[in-house]
C-alpha cells in the first residue's frame, strides 16, 4: 500500500495555523520593512509558512518527495506569467530608449486637464482593455504613459494607478476577447455573451460610481504644477528626445498583436524588440550620449539597445524628478516580482495539496443559508483563495469547482455563479501585493506602497455591490426564468 493511502485529512487547526503565521509575518514584514516589504521579507514569510505547512504534512502522513513535487507544480503554473513579466520589463526599457512614452508623455501633457485627469485615465484604460482583452498589456503600456503623464503634472501617483487599474480590469471584465472572462463561464457552465450581459448589472454601476468618485478627487486636489512646469517638461523631452507621432508605432503594433488574439508573452516580446529597433532609428543621438565618450556608432546601439532590453535606461536630463520619470524598466527590474510571485504560488501549492483550502470551504458552506450568504461565501472564497494561491486563474476555478454543485442545487442559473467569480476573482486579484496581478502592477506602475490599493475604486465596489444584489435578491437569476 502507498504512503498516499495512508495520509490524514488535515484538522482545522492544521488547516489554520499556516495561514495564521503567514498573516503574522507577513504583518512584521510590512511593520518592520514598510515600502521595501515585497524586495525580499515578504518572500521569506511565503516561504516560512511553506515550511510549517509542510512540517503538519509531514506530521499527517504526507512524504517530502509528494510535498515538493506540489511545490514544482504550482510554481510551474505560474511560468507564462513570469515570461510575460521580464518580456514586460524589456518593453520598458526599450520603450523608454525609443521615445513611445516620452511621447506618450509629451502629448499628454498637452491635451490632459489635470481636473479630468484621473476619470479619463480610467476611461482610457477601460477603452484599450476592452478592445484588446488584456489588463495587463493595458497596464504596461497606457498605463505607465498615464503615470508619467501624472508625475508631470504633480498628480498623485498611487490614485493615477487606482484609476488604471480600475480601468483596466473594467475593460478586460466586459471584453469577450480576454482569458478570464472566458473562464469563468466555461467553469460555471454558462454561455459568454450572457456571462457578459449578465455582468453589466454590477459592473456599469460599479465603474460609473468610481468615475465619480476621480471626479470628484480630480476637482478637490490641489496641484502645485503649472502650465510653465508642464511647458518646461515638455521643453526637456524635446532636448532628450526626438519627439515624433512615429514613435508611436510600436504602440499600434502591439495593440494590433493583442486584437489579433497573438499569446501576451510573443506579443509583447515583439513590441520589446521593435521598441529597440525604433530606438536605433530615432534615437541616435540620445543612444551615442548614453554610451559616453570614445565608443563607436555600432557598439554603443549595441550595448544601449541591449542594456535596455535587461537592464532599462538611466535618463540624465539635469532635472531628478524628470530622470525618475524617464529612467526604468528592464527585465532585471522583474526579478524580484517573479521571486515573490514564486514563493506565493509555492504557499498555495502545498496548502492545496495537503487539503487545507479543501477544509477551509467545507465549513463556510456548512454555515450558508441564504443566496446572500452562499454568494458573499463564494466572494470571500476567491479572495482567500488569490490570497493563498495568489494567482487569480485559480481564484476562479477553484471555488468555481467547489461550489458548482451548490449553485445547481439551489436551483441558481450558472450565470450567477461566473459573474460571482469574476466579481471577486479577477477584480480582487490586483490588490494583493503577491499575487500574479498584485506584482505585476506593482512593478510596471513602478510603485512600492500598497498606497494605491485604496484608489482601485472599481475592484472594491464591485464585489460589494454583488453581494448587495445576493441579499436583495435583486437580479439573481434562477434555472426556471426564461432569457
Amino acid at each position: 500500500m502507498s504512503d498516499v493511502q495512508h495520509t490524514k485529512a488535515p484538522s482545522m487547526l492544521d488547516s489554520f495555523i499556516p495561514l495564521l503565521a503567514l498573516i503574522v509575518m507577513l504583518s512584521g514584514s510590512v511593520f518592520y520593512f514598510g515600502d521595501n516589504s515585497t524586495g525580499g521579507p515578504n518572500q521569506i514569510a511565503l516561504m516560512l509558512a511553506t515550511g510549517i505547512a509542510a512540517i503538519i504534512g509531514i506530521k499527517n502522513k504526507h512524504t517530502w518527495a509528494e510535498i515538493e513535487k506540489a511545490m514544482i507544480h504550482g510554481i510551474s503554473i505560474s511560468m507564462g506569467a513570469i515570461f510575460i513579466l521580464l518580456a514586460v520589463g524589456a518593453l520598458i526599457g526599450t520603450w523608454m530608449l525609443s521615445g513611445t512614452v516620452p511621447t506618450m508623455i509629451y502629448y499628454g501633457l498637452k491635451l490632459l486637464d489635470p481636473n479630468w485627469f484621473y476619470p479619463a485615465a480610467c476611461i482610457i484604460c477601460g477603452i484599450v482593455a476592452l478592445s484588446i482583452g488584456s489588463s495587463w498589456t493595458t497596464a504596461a503600456t497606457i498605463g505607465v504613459a498615464l503615470m508619467g503623464i501624472a508625475g508631470g503634472l504633480g498628480l498623485n501617483p498611487a490614485i493615477t494607478a487606482g484609476a488604471v487599474i480600475s480601468g483596466a480590469y473594467f475593460g478586460d471584465k466586459i471584453s469577450p476577447l480576454s482569458e478570464t472572462t472566458n473562464l469563468a463561464p466555461v467553469v460555471a457552465g454558462s454561455e459568454l455573451f450572457s456571462h457578459i450581459r449578465y455582468m453589466m448589472w454590477t459592473t456599469l454601476p460599479s465603474i460609473t460610481i468610481s468615475l465619480i468618485l476621480f471626479t470628484f478627487i480630480g476637482f478637490s486636489e490641489e496641484t502645485a504644477t503649472s502650465s510653465a512646469s508642464v511647458d518646461f517638461i515638455n521643453q526637456k523631452l524635446v532636448e532628450n528626445f526626438n519627439i515624433s507621432i512615429f514613435n508611436l508605432i510600436p504602440l499600434v503594433l502591439l495593440l494590433t498583436l493583442a486584437v489579433k488574439k497573438m499569446p501576451a508573452f510573443p506579443a509583447v516580446a515583439i513590441g520589446a524588440l521593435v521598441g529597440g529597433i525604433w530606438a536605433v532609428l530615432f534615437q541616435t543621438d540620445l543612444i551615442l550620449r548614453l554610451a559616453g565618450e570614445g565608443v563607436d556608432s555600432t557598439t554603443a546601439t549595441l550595448k544601449v539597445v541591449w542594456t535596455a532590453l535587461f537592464d532599462g535606461v538611466a535618463i540624465s536630463s539635469g532635472d531628478s524628478d524628470l530622470d525618475d520619470l524617464l529612467s526604468g524598466g528592464g527585465m532585471a527590474g522583474m526579478l524580484k516580482i517573479v521571486w515573490l510571485v514564486m514563493c506565493a504560488l509555492m504557499f498555495g501549492a502545498v496548502l492545496e495539496h495537503l487539503g487545507m483550502l479543501k477544509k477551509f470551504v467545507t465549513a463556510i458552506l456548512s454555515s450558508v443559508k441564504s443566496v446572500g450568504g452562499l454568494i458573499s461565501s463564494t466572494i470571500a472564497t476567491c479572495i482567500g483563495t488569490n490570497i493563498i494561491t495568489a494567482d487569480q486563474y485559480m481564484a476562479i476555478v477553484m471555488p468555481g469547482r467547489m461550489y458548482k454543485e451548490e449553485y445547481a442545487r439551489r436551483k441558481l442559473d450558472p450565470l450567477v455563479l461566473s459573474r460571482t467569480l469574476e466579481d471577486s476573482g479577477t477584480l480582487t486579484s490586483p490588490l494583493i501585493p503577491w499575487n500574479t496581478c498584485g506584482a505585476f502592477m506593482f512593478g510596471v506602475l513602478a510603485l512600492t506602497s500598497y498606497e494605491y490599493i485604496f484608489y482601485c475604486f472599481f475592484n472594491f465596489i464591485n464585489p460589494i455591490l454583488a453581494i448587495s444584489y445576493g441579499f436583495l435578491g435583486f437580479k439573481i437569476k434562477s434555472l426556471v426564468e426564461n432569457d
